[in-house]
């Protein structure tokens, strides 16, 4: 257990970060059981967590520990066994297939450690394609704004192949802003990205949520990308054991290593 004075012990069947207006995203007594019998993992256990509009929040913990599963069950990625998850008042438990592509496309960005760029398509159409898809007219100005931002100006008609890793990853940040979606979630996002290119890019995300009011929710193993986030939730065994606001890399460390011994 954390000992720090900005962290504490939140139990399995514990409510967590409930803002006191709309939460952008919300999952509520959230199981999810892969396998049956002897073969059965319960990969999140009973959790209850909510993210606050304008907060970017780092989820972290040791392999196998539910991460994962947390953010792409709330993403709308994977189904949960029993429970729900929410973007905005809507419950995305309830929908169809159809329904939750249809608002995957309006109200949730992605960034994908491997980028998921579409080859045959420039910068500048891989971040408007989400708003294509979604049949919605770009917001010029914060397209404008995203762009800039990203430091892509010079490099949009440009392919994947002719982009370095860290021009792709940006390309892949402004894919998910630029449609100013109610939540965005990334997995591992600087992942495959050197330290000074990592770097660049949460600072990037760390002015999206400063400065645009975005809302981010990260997977990530690194307790450096972690301390730019406002809080970090730690997960262990399928259950939130920890939380840190105010999250510094000491902080983060110390939980890791208590919830490696939970």
């Amino acid at each position: 257990m954390s000992t720090q004075a900005n962290s504490s012990a939140i139990g399995s069947n514990q409510t967590i970060g409930l803002a006191t207006d709309r939460p952008a995203a919300q999952a509520v007594d959230a199981v999810k059981v892969y396998g049956a019998g002897e073969t059965e993992v319960v990969a999140l256990n009973n959790v209850n967590i909510s993210f606050a509009t304008g907060q970017f929040t780092a989820i972290m913990g040791p392999s196998g520990s539910g991460k994962s599963t947390l953010m792409h069950c709330m993403a709308g990625l994977d189904r949960l066994s029993s429970g729900s998850s929410h973007i905005g008042d809507i419950n995305i438990s309830e929908l169809s297939e159809k329904e939750l592509t249809l608002l995957r496309r309006t109200s949730v960005g992605f960034i994908f450690q491997g980028f998921n760029l579409i080859p045959t398509l420039t910068a500048i159409e891989n971040i408007k394609l989400p708003m294509q898809l979604g049949r919605q007219k770009p917001n010029d100005e914060l397209l404008n704004e995203v762009i800039e931002a990203v430091g892509l100006r010079d490099r949009l008609d440009h392919r994947p192949t002719e982009l370095s890793g860290g021009q792709q990853q940006r390309v892949a940040v402004a894919r998910a802003l630029a449609s100013a979606p109610d939540v965005i979630f990334a997995d591992e996002p600087t992942g495959n990205l050197d330290s000074t290119t990592g770097a660049e890019i949460l600072d990037f995300m760390r002015r999206a949520v400063t400065e645009f009011g975005q809302t981010i929710v990260m997977v990530t193993h690194d307790p450096v990308a972690a301390s730019y986030a406002d809080r970090v939730v730690v997960l262990a065994d399928g259950n939130i054991v920890d939380e840190i606001h105010e999250p510094t890399t000491e902080t983060i460390l110390t939980a890791l290593s208590s919830a490696s011994q939970a």
